[in-house]
């Protein structure tokens, strides 16, 4: 008589969310590796956009925000410390971007719904995706500011300022990430999710990112006023001079869980749909 094997129980196969979401956090970073223009993007637009502001538009802006300063050198000056916050939050925003299309390339190559089948965590896909997005945008963030020091940018900020900025920055970077993955499946195709995103690149300049709200006319400043990416760069500005309002920061943290939040039921949703071609 033949005797039939008897398979042990699959105990290596459960899914284990914390070596789930390492594994495909790891995974998101080579990818970076392996498409260094997405990379490229997330730091080349705020630095090439540092450069123009300032050394071109900024010796006559720098005038408008800041009063009692000349236009030329000063005005330069002024204007450095006006534009920098900005450029750190689109920093953030352009890393939300790259995830969308690498979550739009993974939908459309079939990846996730591989994914699905596997013995794996189902939240650990695009967990991974959105941790590895926030990574690389704190990493590209200090990039960004090494370049503004270098032109001679000098914030006030403290070590408290410092650590509150960084959990600024780690909160949007979540609430971009599971935004912008959700855009990225949702997406038709991978040149739709590289476009979809562009809205929220779009919002600092609607808002106080490069001049000051009040200069604008009455509706658009009211559309400034209340859109979130105002108090986020009023927020991030503040704390890097010191000198930060708290209602200011409480209203950016609270955009911050809007979005995080509606982008991760959204996200979820959709990967738990199955794609239709």
């Amino acid at each position: 008589m033949t005797t039939v094997a008897t398979l042990p129980p699959r105990a290596a196969s459960r899914p284990r969310p914390a070596a789930d979401i390492a594994t495909m956090f790891r995974r998101n970073l080579l990818r970076a590796v392996r498409y260094p223009g997405l990379t490229m993007f997330m730091v080349g637009g705020p630095l090439v956009m540092l450069v123009l502001f300032v050394y071109v538009f900024g010796g006559a802006l720098g005038a408008g925000v800041a009063p009692g300063v000349a236009p030329g050198a000063d005005g330069r000056a002024a204007y450095l410390d006006f534009v920098t916050p900005t450029l750190l939050v689109l920093t953030i925003v352009g890393a939300g971007q790259s995830v969308a299309i690498s979550a739009a390339m993974d939908a459309a190559g079939g990846i996730m719904a591989r994914f699905k089948t596997m013995a794996i965590s189902p939240g650990s896909v695009l967990s991974g995706q959105v941790l590895g997005t926030v990574v690389q945008g704190l990493l590209a963030l200090v990039l960004v500011i090494g370049a503004a020091f270098a032109m001679g940018y000098r914030p006030d900020a403290d070590a408290l300022d410092w650590l509150a900025l960084l959990g600024i920055f780690v909160l949007l970077g979540l609430a971009l990430a599971w935004l912008c993955v959700a855009m990225g499946l949702n997406a038709k195709s991978v040149e739709t999710a590289s476009n979809v995103p562009m809205i929220l690149l779009l919002l600092p300049f609607l808002g106080s990112g490069f001049v000051p709200v009040e200069t604008m006319p009455t509706p658009v400043q009211w559309f400034a006023e209340h859109q979130p990416f105002t108090p986020i760069i009023d927020t991030v500005r503040g704390l890097l001079s010191g000198s930060v309002e708290g209602s200011t920061a409480a209203l950016a943290v609270g955009w911050c869980l809007v979005l995080g939040i509606a982008g991760y039921a959204w996200a979820r949703s959709l990967f738990r749909r199955e794609r239709r071609v």
